[in-house]
């Protein structure tokens, strides 16, 4: 299997609205899973399955019908295996906590499988077609990670929200093939804050800083933001240019 990730861009604030939605309904699935299991004895697999389809025609969770199908199913199976987790910790009997399957807080993804969107030609753009209608975004990635799969070796479709913006992951069925000679060689590792990590021979890695970046993203917006409101003695006003 191959993971390849797109950003999801020039969508509106209400498209990303939606996809926020789209993850919360797929929290509640999960957690409502999660506590049906701790409700009821001998409850299997197959029973939180049918848990998602009797959510979804329930009149008191009229949102979660708006979630595609197959989503909902992701969000199960997400609750199940935590629970087989829990199962395979407690008959291996390891020490220490056996991974109780907990509620989910802050879930910050929501899956689809086979359904719930539809991949440009070109692969630069996809649209979400369930319930929430999250419309269309554009692709941001490296054209030679998608255009070379077919439609029908993307097995499963991930949103991820993060703090510089969406993502969108593909989980692509291809047999990876990597030829690699030992050298017979062992070397070490030192972490760093200026360096990411420096080995044995001396080579060293670079540190990506990433919320150095995202900070100086965020005073250049800023500025650029004060730019065009000037305070006004009871609220901002928009400055305009004379000519």
């Amino acid at each position: 299997m191959l993971v390849v990730e797109a950003k999801l861009e020039n969508g509106t604030p209400q498209q990303y609205q939606k996809l926020d939605e789209a993850i919360r309904t797929s929290q509640f699935v999960r957690n409502t899973c999660v506590r049906y299991w701790m409700d009821n004895k001998g409850i299997t697999r197959n029973d939180l399955q049918k848990l998602c389809s009797t959510l979804a025609k329930n009149q008191d969770t009229p949102w979660v019908n708006l979630l595609n199908s197959q989503a909902r199913q992701s969000a199960a199976d997400r609750a199940w295996q935590s629970i087989n987790r829990f199962y395979q910790n407690c008959r291996a009997k390891i020490s220490g906590k056996k991974g109780f399957p907990k509620f989910k807080k802050y879930s910050r993804s929501v899956e689809y499988k086979l359904t719930g969107y539809k991949l440009s030609d070109d692969r630069r753009k996809i649209k979400f077609s369930d319930g929430f209608k999250a419309g269309e975004f554009d692709l941001w990635c490296s054209q030679r990670t998608l255009v070379y799969y077919s439609e029908q070796q993307i097995r499963r479709v991930r949103v991820v929200r993060r703090a510089d913006g969406y993502y969108c992951q593909f989980l692509i069925d291809v047999e990876r093939q990597q030829n690699h000679e030992p050298t017979g060689q062992v070397t070490g590792i030192d972490l760093g804050l200026k360096e990411f990590y420096t080995d044995a021979q001396g080579n060293t890695v670079d540190n990506p800083r990433y919320l150095r970046k995202s900070e100086k993203r965020l005073k250049k917006a800023q500025r650029r933001l004060s730019k065009r409101f000037r305070k006004g003695p009871n609220s901002l006003t928009t400055t305009t240019s004379n000519g």
